[in-house]
């Protein structure tokens, strides 16, 4: 039977209130300094609360213009101020809209985003 020893390393991983705050407060940074930002979301499993620890936080960000491929988009999010590890879906507004009226992937995550930014008036 393994013994714990009293030397060894204990993992603490965020919990999602923790999580869904950061997001907020970084998405709320994002937008003072990204004027192209329209959304900002989180799916996965932070959204539907059965994280653990080494979960990653899987983010989707709605932009009104983006000039690199989308392949690259992610690598201009810079997620190091996130207490946990993300992965990075950057859209165009109208590639999202097509991607969740026609693809049942698109339309299953589109409806387990927890959004936590919105820019006012879009």
């Amino acid at each position: 039977m393994p013994v714990r020893s009293l030397t060894s390393s204990v993992f603490a991983w965020p919990d999602a209130p923790a999580v869904d705050r950061a997001v907020r407060q970084w998405a709320s940074h994002l937008a003072s300094r990204r004027p192209e930002l329209l959304r900002l979301g989180y799916f996965g499993s932070y959204a539907r609360g059965d994280w653990g620890v080494g979960s990653d936080l899987d983010l989707v960000i709605l932009v009104d213009t983006a000039q690199p491929p989308f392949e690259r988009r992610s690598a201009d999010w810079d997620t190091l101020g996130l207490p946990v590890p993300a992965d990075v879906l950057v859209y165009k507004l109208e590639e999202w809209e097509a991607l969740t009226a026609a693809a049942p992937f698109g339309r299953t995550v589109g409806r387990q985003i927890i959004w936590v930014y919105q820019r006012p008036g879009s």
